[in-house]
């Protein structure tokens, strides 16, 4: 039975030489129609296969119109806005940091035209773009120098093959981690062209370790934040200081790994504490490599900051033209460290520090006019409950922020239901199920989306 449907399929070039092929190739192109053509062929295939007996009027208008329904769709922008309810701040697969109105301004600025990106209007000759944000960074950091790259994970593969390429790098096993997207630092190690000599145990490494580790093959001594594990009760490791001293004492470069890049302390309930860059460099570190869309609350951007002499070994590498920033993420990073000095606050004007500093009460006092705003509706039920919101980003497992989350249900239509046609939507609202219950946290959605959030959650029952 289905090879006789299946007969009845029409020829693909047939079907757009027709007067509604023809007319479709025209408002789009002959390409993207024989896409569609093929890929709605190849569904119809299937159901024939999974049982169907009945096939489109392929000659009929309907058919046309399904056709170019899906090159509408083919046409839609891809990467969308969304509004994140979901209570994780720095959002991996939601973008990370959202960015403050002035990095926004300052990446309009520089893209609706030309910029002095490495041109010197002072000289007239042929600049840098690392003078955008070195000097920020050396002051906000202690450091002697900066370098900005693409990301962390190249900022920290950069360091490593400047100094360690064919060498050796030692590092503690209990800080081989592995973060979102399967990156894992043994294979950034390898990657980097460095071979890893692992020293002490998950749970306990002492400077020992690394004193009878190092070799004359040995070029730097790493160390890495766990990022988004801990290990807690019998542990044990060495100091910033002393791994400093022994790195100083053999000659080798002392390297951290420090992810998400705080440059301030955070003071928020529930937030634990996270080291600075400026600490890392205070305690005599080297070379530290952080993100910038992560706790600084910027662009995707990797930072390198520490000792003049190695932080320009580093930038003269060939690598470092492969891996460097572009202009739009430089104007939208050097906007955001501006944020960071005085007269400035950037606990309230940089989003990310905003969402984790923002507190309770005040989390629940917008929960509760969006509550209220949609109570009466019929078919739907919407409670205040207590709940915790994360940092994010692979950063800080343990800090669990106290929030007040909205309950959310609708007659007749599960949880799952719910979050999907909330996806469906534009913008897309993202919400978490727990307990087979959608909820929303306030904490990671900005004031000016939470009407969009009402309409939203109220026409899941109209």
């Amino acid at each position: 039975m289905s090879r006789t449907v299946l007969r009845q399929l029409p020829a693909v070039d047939k079907w757009l030489a027709s007067e509604s092929g023809a007319a479709l190739c025209a408002e789009f192109s002959r390409p993207e129609v024989l896409a569609v053509m093929r890929a709605r062929l190849a569904r119809i295939r299937r159901d024939v296969g999974n049982g169907a007996t009945s096939l489109p009027e392929f000659e009929s208008s309907a058919y046309a119109e399904l056709l170019r329904a899906d090159l509408v769709a083919r046409r839609q922008h891809s990467l969308e806005r969304t509004i994140n309810a979901t209570g994780i701040v720095v959002h991996t697969n939601l973008g990370r940091a959202p960015l403050a109105p002035e990095a926004i301004a300052a990446i309009e600025r520089v893209a609706e035209g030309y910029s002095n990106l490495e041109f010197d209007l002072e000289t007239g000759k042929r600049g840098s773009r690392q003078t955008h944000v070195e000097a920020l960074l050396t002051g906000l950091t202690g450091a002697e120098a900066a370098l900005v790259v693409n990301n962390c994970a190249a900022a920290l593969m950069l360091v490593l093959h400047a100094f360690a390429n064919r060498r050796e790098v030692v590092i503690s096993r209990g800080e081989l981690i592995e973060i979102g997207g399967s990156f894992r630092m043994p294979d950034v190690i390898a990657e980097s062209g460095a071979i890893m000599a692992e020293v002490g145990t998950t749970n306990k490494t002492s400077l020992a370790d690394y004193e009878s580790a190092v070799t004359d093959e040995t070029r730097i001594l790493l160390a890495s934040h766990p990022s988004n594990f801990r290990v807690v009760g019998f542990t044990a490791k060495p100091t910033l200081a002393e791994l400093a001293g022994l790195a100083a004492q053999r000659g080798l470069v002392f390297v951290q790994d420090l992810g998400s890049g705080s440059l301030i302390d955070i003071a928020a309930p529930g937030f634990e504490t996270e080291p600075t860059v400026a600490d890392s460099i205070a305690g005599g570190v080297d070379l530290v490599t952080f993100s910038g869309d992560k706790l600084l609350g910027g662009p995707q951007a990797g930072i390198v900051v520490g000792r003049a002499d190695l932080v320009e070994t580093v930038r003269r590498r060939p690598m470092a033209r492969a891996l460097r920033i572009d202009k739009l993420s430089l104007a939208a990073l050097e906007a955001t460290l501006r944020l960071y000095l005085p007269p400035h606050d950037p606990m309230a004007q940089v989003p990310v520090l905003r969402m984790i500093g923002e507190s309770k009460a005040s989390v629940e006092s917008r929960s509760r006019r969006v509550t209220e705003e949609l109570s009466g509706r019929a078919g739907l039920r919407c409670e205040l409950a207590d709940g915790v919101s994360f940092a994010g980003g692979g950063a800080l497992p343990m800090s669990e922020i106290p929030t007040k989350i909205i309950r959310i249900a609708a007659d007749n239509v599960s949880a799952a239901e719910l979050t999907s046609k909330l996806r469906a939507r534009d913008p897309a609202v993202i919400g978490r199920i727990a307990n087979d219950v959608l909820t929303l946290d306030l904490r990671t959605v900005a004031p000016e989306e939470t009407g969009e959030l009402i309409a939203a959650i109220a026409e899941l029952v109209a």
